[in-house]
């Protein structure tokens, strides 16, 4: 089955968590990544790098390592769902900061990440920015 950014076939995919297929176009159904087959740019630019440090301390425990997933806590951000067009800046920063009620996938409501700021959230978004267009994401 091929899938936009992600071809897997259904037995690859069976195990992997999908979006929910009632209300989301191109990207309904979409399985979440492997999370080694997501591309990690070589370098980032600043803030996204700085970005990443924050991610890595306040997001990847339930993300994933570079926003793969993978961890039964949360889903991939790095996942077309997740495109500008459908979930903007902002969307990342209310998540963040105010928390957000599951809607998307099956993993819970997201609490509020304790303690991170609105600069430190516009670097992480910076960050995950950069990787979704590494992958195609756009």
């Amino acid at each position: 089955m091929a899938t936009g950014l992600f071809a897997q076939s259904d037995e690859v995919d069976a195990d992997r968590p999908r979006v929910n297929t009632e209300m989301h176009g191109a990207a309904a159904g979409a399985p979440a990544p492997s999370p080694d087959s997501v591309i990690v740019p070589e370098t980032l630019r600043a803030p996204s790098y700085f970005g990443q440090i924050a991610f890595e301390q306040s997001c990847a425990a339930c993300h994933g390592q570079n926003g793969a997933g993978g961890t039964g806590n949360g889903p991939p951000l790095i996942h077309p769902i997740y495109e500008p067009g459908h979930h903007p800046d902002g969307a990342f920063l209310r998540a963040a900061t105010a928390g957000v009620q599951s809607h998307h996938w099956n993993y819970g409501d997201m609490p509020a990440v304790e303690g991170v700021t609105e600069e430190t959230v516009g670097l992480i978004v910076s960050y995950i920015r950069e990787m979704q267009r590494a992958n195609g994401i756009e």
